[in-house]
């Protein structure tokens, strides 16, 4: 660790590039514009042997969709080029590089091994097409990314090819900061902590060399994003925010900042701006606005723990009315992924809003959802009533979904140990899993006044969320596990053990509105007048005006 904070550069460095990047941009307000022709996403400067000026600028734009993972938009920009100057050999490597999303884990190989035909038939006939060796360089890594092997074989090779480019290229930013994207890429989507620390002094070192590359701030933010790291990225996060108001995942991202730290007010503000570009692009497609997905997910959460339960209610009404009474079902059973699923989206966000009101809201908890035969919603909805029921005493309820669910959870780990490879991303969804059925086992021993029985199993629950790989965002288990044990305690009376498991939570989800108010409940039970000040200044920050919710 202390190597890794000896390569970032000082604080006081990182705010003048912040000041650099915030001078600028004036007093423009993130995502408060319609995206124009042209957006405001940055600046970089990547030279290549192109002679069209018009194809460099389409290029450019297309980068800079491409740092920021706008992959459809960056195409376009791709496409463009290419059709101004049919020869551009960066052109095409642009584009293939969109059908490759490695934070997601994700690569459409066929397309993309389409594109790099179009430019030549064969590895040689393509590194003809450029005089430049860096420009060769680039096209031979993606022979590697989509060459042969399995997908992790083809991820290492490429992460490995472009560490030597770096090698050959110190001083150039692009070469740097993919090689610190594949960095990240590697693990295929499942965060590795010290790689992630050395794709972040990476990023950071560019960031500070030129504090307007929204690659710089973006890849930064996904390398530090985690409570312990992540006040690393906050200038980052402030820059990002400021640099590129045109494109709605670069005013997400920095959320994953605001979030790991608990800062919610701007969490909310971050995703009302995303959602507000992201919905300006769809307009562009001819599509309509969104108030499921991603973004919103985030918005909901940022709301709930404010302690604004009206809008999150209103938001969630809304991604419903989308969704359901429109006849939306999943198309894909195994979208273990919510954020590719609109059905799935949806699902994920009422179970976020039940778990958060603990279920006060009867007419949203008696919602029907025809799920078909989609495993992430039916299971995120056997959980949620199971937990639900047996929280609030009904043992008979929460016993029958807790059967369901492990029917289900069973049947989906059979399917994913008999891929070959399983993916990493699909066996952290089982892992998730085996929290939650221990958590469905604690809630129902405790409707039916087993009270050591689930203690014993809500702090196995705490203990295994515990082991896993941080996985950013709102909780990666809806009723955080260490959170529950907490609630288990304090409900029996045991608040010293309660305030231990608040303060696990609270480490694991900084300033997280319920832990917090059972913190306070807790301290106070105890007779712990500091600790119980603590916990309530602490609960002002979140809820100012809702202190009592």
């Amino acid at each position: 660790m202390r190597s890794f904070i000896l390569r970032f550069c000082p604080a006081v460095f990182l705010g003048a590039c912040l000041a650099t990047a915030q001078a600028h941009e004036g007093d423009r307000e993130p995502g408060s514009q319609q995206a124009p022709a042209t957006r405001v996403l940055g600046e970089i400067s990547f030279p290549t042997t192109t002679h069209s000026t018009e194809a460099q600028a389409a290029f450019i734009q297309g980068m800079l969709l491409l740092h920021l993972f706008e992959y459809p938009f960056a195409a376009d920009q791709f496409r463009h080029a290419r059709e101004l100057d049919p020869g551009f050999a960066m052109a095409y490597w642009g584009e293939a590089m969109t059908h490759n999303h490695p934070l997601w884990d994700q690569q459409d190989l066929d397309q993309a091994r389409s594109v790099l035909a179009a430019l030549g038939p064969t590895p040689e006939a393509r590194q003809s097409t450029t005089t430049s060796q860096k420009e060769k360089d680039f096209l031979a890594s993606l022979d590697i990314l989509y060459g042969d092997g399995t997908k992790a074989q083809r991820d290492l090779a490429y992460m490995q090819y472009l560490h030597g480019m770096a090698g050959r290229y110190p001083d150039d930013p692009e070469v740097r900061l993919f090689y610190a994207l594949a960095l990240m890429g590697v693990s295929s989507g499942v965060r590795d902590v010290p790689r992630y620390m050395e794709s972040a002094a990476i990023s950071e070192s560019v960031f500070c060399a030129h504090p307007r590359h929204p690659g710089a701030a973006h890849y930064l933010i996904h390398a530090v994003d985690d409570p312990v790291h992540a006040p690393l990225g906050l200038e980052a996060a402030r820059a990002l925010a400021v640099m590129a108001p045109d494109a709605g995942h670069a005013q997400h991202m920095t959320s994953h900042i605001f979030n790991a730290l608990g800062m919610w007010d701007d969490v909310v503000k971050a995703n009302v701006a995303a959602t507000r570009v992201a919905n300006s692009m769809l307009a562009e497609r001819d599509l309509p606005p969104r108030h499921w997905g991603h973004y919103n997910f985030w918005l909901l959460y940022g709301l709930l723990q404010q302690g604004e339960q009206a809008k999150a209610r209103e938001l969630l009404q809304a991604a419903y009315d989308e969704t359901v009474p429109a006849g939306i079902v999943p198309q894909d059973p195994l979208a273990l992924d919510p954020d590719n699923s609109q059905f799935g989206s949806v699902v994920q966000m009422w179970a976020r809003y039940m778990i958060e009101t603990r279920g006060r809201d009867s007419t949203v908890a008696a919602w029907v959802f025809d799920a078909k035969d989609a495993w992430d919603p039916r299971l995120n909805l056997s959980y949620v009533r199971g937990m639900l029921g047996g929280w609030a005493g009904d043992a008979q309820s929460a016993r029958q979904h807790l059967a369901k669910f492990q029917e289900l959870a069973a049947g989906l780990g059979k399917i994913v140990h008999a891929m070959d490879p399983p993916p990493a991303t699909n066996l952290l969804y089982l892992d998730r899993l085996g929290v939650m059925d221990h958590e469905l086992q604690a809630v129902v021993a405790l409707a039916e006044k087993h009270p050591d029985q689930a203690v014993t199993l809500a702090r196995e629950a705490s203990r295994l969320e515990g082991a896993m790989p941080y996985s950013f965002g709102p909780p990666f288990v809806d009723w955080p596990s260490a959170e529950l044990l907490g609630d288990v305690l304090a409900r029996l009376g045991r608040h010293d053990e309660a305030v231990e498991a608040y303060q696990v939570q609270l480490q694991r989800s900084r300033l997280k509105a319920l832990p917090l108010v059972g913190l306070l409940a807790s301290e106070t039970a105890r007779g712990n007048q500091a600790g119980a000040d603590y916990a309530r200044q602490l609960l002002q920050q979140v809820r100012p005006v809702k202190l009592a919710q």
